[in-house]
């Protein structure tokens, strides 16, 4: 059994998983394997995952009889897992050479760590280096952690005897599927943060980061919030209330904005240089 189990789901990312695998040669710790499931790509993912899996048998690459959605596909992933621990890696992102080492060395120094998570490195298209996103320890399901920062992020890693104590991944979640059992994580034993960047997540075109996705992820998290606070019986209808904006406000306000620019007084404002916030609405 190796000591790691590497998750991957794919979905019309395949030419992207080159430069993941890439990242997984170069490991410190060698002793790993890449267990690949596809949710149906549409484009030649499944052709290039398996020339890769044909060189190297440590990748193993399997396949969902039709596009089941990344709640569905992680929850399968941890199923597929030989390993005791596993981490989710995307295909469009990658990994650094002591990513794999670290993790394990952490969890066997915290037997009683659920998960085990450290920061990641926003990247451009070409996983150029651009910003670290810096995670924190989480000691408890706390006011201090129902936000939208993500204070528990990648690489974010478990231990397949503990997961099986909660109820696992939910496969009716589309997006933030992992802030849902990272909740249920945190519900079930003491999770891990290391200060280390270890992950490099690629923001591309077609990448969860893009705004139409980011709107479709608040969504998703409240729905996993919602489910957490059902299981804890607490009530977050106050944090609802203070972070949601309704369409009706939101569409007055835009309104006044566009009254304001096309004020004359604004314009000539501008002009004398008395209204500097002018060509910013």
């Amino acid at each position: 059994m190796s000591k790691f189990s590497v998750l991957v789901a794919n979905y019309n990312n395949g030419h992207f998983f080159e430069e993941c695998y890439q990242s997984l040669m170069v490991q410190t710790e060698t002793d790993w394997e890449a267990v690949v499931l596809d949710d149906g790509s549409t484009d030649n993912s499944l052709e290039i995952l398996q020339k890769i899996a044909d060189k190297d048998p440590r990748v193993k690459v399997h396949q969902n009889e039709k596009n089941k959605g990344i709640g569905y596909t992680k929850k399968r992933l941890i199923e597929l897992a030989e390993s005791e621990i596993c981490g989710f890696l995307d295909p469009d992102d990658a990994l650094v050479p002591r990513a794999l080492e670290l993790i394990v060395k952490t969890h066997a120094e915290n037997e009683e760590a659920g998960l085990v998570y450290s920061n990641l490195v926003f990247c451009d298209e070409y996983l150029n280096p651009k910003s670290v996103h810096k995670a924190k320890q989480i000691t408890a399901l706390d006011q201090s952690y129902y936000n939208f920062k993500g204070e528990i992020s990648s690489f974010a890693t478990l231990k397949k005897r503990i997961y099986e104590k909660t109820s696992g991944i939910d496969p009716f979640l589309k997006i933030a599927e992992d802030k849902d059992w990272y909740m249920k994580m945190c519900e079930t034993a003491p999770v891990k943060y290391i200060d280390e960047d270890l992950y490099l997540y690629r923001i591309h075109k077609n990448g969860i980061s893009t705004t139409q996705n980011m709107e479709k992820a608040v969504f998703w998290h409240w729905v996993a919030m919602i489910k957490m606070a059902e299981r804890r019986n607490i009530n977050i209808e106050d944090l609802f209330l203070q972070n949601y904006v309704s369409k009706n406000k939101y569409e007055q306000l835009l309104y006044k904005l566009d009254r304001v620019k096309k004020s004359k007084w604004a314009k000539l404002g501008d002009k004398l240089g008395l209204f500097k916030i002018f060509k910013y609405l």
